[in-house]
């Protein structure tokens, strides 16, 4: 996760409440999709950024986890097509991995 973006979530967590925030990650990669996982659950483990540091606990989903949610026609036009290119259930692991490790307010 950019420093940028790490800036963007710590505010809107400072200012709307972290139990009030849910974060959906769209990596295309389980491993970059863990560490943007940890980074708003535990901090930024490169300790280089706006969160190194904070622990923010926030809940954290990435949209594969979200297909229930999201409307059908939606889902199919906009994200399908990387459902199938992907390995969904490795970036699934990885981030629920992180969530049920370090979030207090999504299990």
């Amino acid at each position: 996760m950019d420093l940028e973006n790490q800036r963007r979530v710590k505010e809107i967590a400072e200012k709307n409440g972290a139990e009030n925030i849910i974060v959906v990650l769209g990596g295309a990669e389980a491993e970059a999709a863990g560490l943007a996982a940890e980074t708003v659950t535990a901090g930024d483990p490169t300790y280089a950024g706006p969160l190194a540091g904070v622990q923010l606990g926030l809940a954290v989903y990435h949209i594969f986890e979200l297909k229930d949610q999201v409307d059908a026609g939606v889902y199919d036009e906009q994200i399908s097509m990387m459902e199938m290119v992907l390995d969904p259930e490795a970036i699934i692991a990885e981030v629920s991995a992180m969530r049920k490790a370090h979030s207090k307010y999504g299990q």
